[in-house]
């Protein structure tokens, strides 16, 4: 279970890799967590691809995280009379409540939130942008609009507002079940789709209780202007460029993308960056060389995870397209210049005990070149504060909550096992020493530095540090310094 690299691959699962063989071989290619899309997957695939990756899971013996992506509200356009229209700049175009079939002067916007949220100037785009309009005018149930690019219409065609922001919720009736469906499960994630705000988050944490971390998927830019407030209440942010780049300009899309993993990495939050990564391979056994220059961009940004959505989905190549992404960011983590990046931009530690502590366990095994930092973590906080700091050498959690292990397999740099519960200080440290020397971290004459919080099982109590050797036995002992 030992991988080279530090940052995560996220594997979409679907029709071209659903079954338990298929899994297996993704996981084995670098796949660290599984991705689950609710828009396509009905509740009974849910459970059954959740059965075949915890089989996989208890056949390999290190945790997998699964991520249950919400489908989020949804706009689209009612029906034409003969399935589509032309349209031309400079055209007017109305859209309104009425459920009759559209025409080339109007068509049924079945959405009363969006026909009462839109203001004149609004922008409105049609088919992920391929038609854009401008609104000129509002009244009760319709708005009045300038069509200023574009060409075709037709039916059903998805609907994405840049300028508007609408009162409800993210959650829809379908998200809810969805999200009752998955707490029944052993899923580890919730990603919820195109959030607008801040309390977009609060329900659908409520109706969670923790049993899932949250993550929210940037999309739009009302979600890009309160980044930061979305980010604290959070468990993890995904860069979700697809309609990410529909609602915004194009050209704005790397630079928010480098601002929110800058942000992510400030406040300990795991970021992933998703959308088109190796878009090519859905039909190709390659990738392009732009593709491969995009996927090295975000490794060398310090992401945690980066995401394949129809290349392991739907594509031709699905384990080819994990194996690629896979060898991508080896090389890429291989260049003496990635981790002199990667240091020059480690953020400051808190003031508090818990961010010092895991700091100087850093600096302290880039000092004494240890062969890794162990911390044991419950709650997983000793888990992300080690990641925040981006550290040279490898990072082993260790956790007795199963679901804790999982939920850090999305964390940059960090290995995740389960292991029985230490009873004390001594056991602590003789099972760190054990798990590095067995699963290849560390061999004889090394040493490692231990964290955890003691009390021992105290969430959120980062407080301990100790250096131990390994001895031929894979047992260990505590440095003079630190005993």
């Amino acid at each position: 279970m030992n991988r080279s690299r530090r940052v995560k691959i996220l594997a979409t699962l679907g029709p071209a890799s659903s079954n338990e063989d298929m899994i297996r071989k993704l996981s084995r290619a670098g796949a660290d967590v599984f991705r689950i899309n609710m828009s396509h997957a009905s509740h009974e695939i849910l459970r059954e691809l959740v059965r075949a990756i915890r089989n996989v899971e208890k056949e390999f013996g290190f945790p997998i995280g699964i991520l249950a992506d919400l489908q989020g509200p949804k706009h689209r356009l009612g029906t034409f009379e003969g399935g589509e229209i032309d349209v031309a700049p400079g055209q007017a175009f109305v859209l309104d409540s009425d459920p009759s079939p559209g025409n080339k002067e109007r068509v049924c916007l079945p959405h009363p939130e969006i026909l009462e949220a839109i203001e004149v100037g609004h922008r409105i785009l049609v088919n992920d942008g391929k038609v854009q309009m401008k609104v000129t005018d509002t009244g009760n149930g319709w708005v009045k609009t300038e069509i200023t690019g574009g060409t075709w219409m037709a039916d059903r065609k998805g609907v994405n507002l840049p300028d508007s922001e609408l009162m409800s919720g993210a959650l829809t009736d379908k998200d809810r079940k969805d999200l009752e469906a998955v707490l029944k499960e052993e899923v580890d994630w919730v990603a919820l789709s195109f959030i607008q705000r801040p309390k977009d988050l609060i329900e659908a944490r409520e109706l969670c209780q923790g049993k899932v971390g949250i993550l929210a998927k940037i999309e739009k830019p009302q979600a890009v202007q309160r980044l930061d407030e979305i980010i604290e209440l959070a468990d993890a942010i995904m860069v979700a460029r697809g309609d990410l780049g529909v609602e915004m300009p194009l050209e704005m899309v790397p630079s928010i993308q480098k601002k929110m993993i800058r942000k992510c990495r400030n406040a300990g939050t795991p970021v992933v960056v998703a959308t088109q990564m190796l878009e090519s391979m859905i039909s190709a056994p390659v990738p392009t060389r732009a593709e491969v220059s995009d996927v090295a961009n975000a490794v060398y940004e310090g992401a945690d995870a980066i995401m394949l959505s129809a290349e392991s989905a739907a594509g031709d190549y699905p384990l080819e397209a994990v194996s690629t992404m896979n060898s991508i960011a080896e090389a890429i983590e291989k260049d003496k210049g990635y981790l002199t990046t990667i240091e020059s931009q480690r953020p400051s530690p808190d003031a508090t005990a818990a961010d010092a502590i895991s700091f100087a366990a850093t600096e302290i095994a880039h000092t004494l070149d240890l062969a890794a930092l162990v911390c044991f973590t419950a709650s997983g906080s000793t888990g992300l504060r080690a990641a925040r700091t981006r550290p040279t050498k490898p990072i082993i959690a260790l956790s007795p909550v199963p679901e804790t292990a999982r939920r850090l397999a999305l964390l940059w740099g960090t290995q995740c096992i389960i292991t029985p519960d230490a009873t004390d200080l001594d056991n602590m440290v003789d099972t760190a020493c054990e798990v590095a020397f067995r699963e290849g971290f560390a061999k004889s004459g090394d040493g490692i530095i231990i964290s955890a919080g003691v009390p021992l099982r105290t969430p959120g109590s980062t407080n301990m540090l100790r250096i131990a050797v390994i001895d031929e036995h894979g047992k260990g002992s505590v440095h003079k310094s630190t005993g």
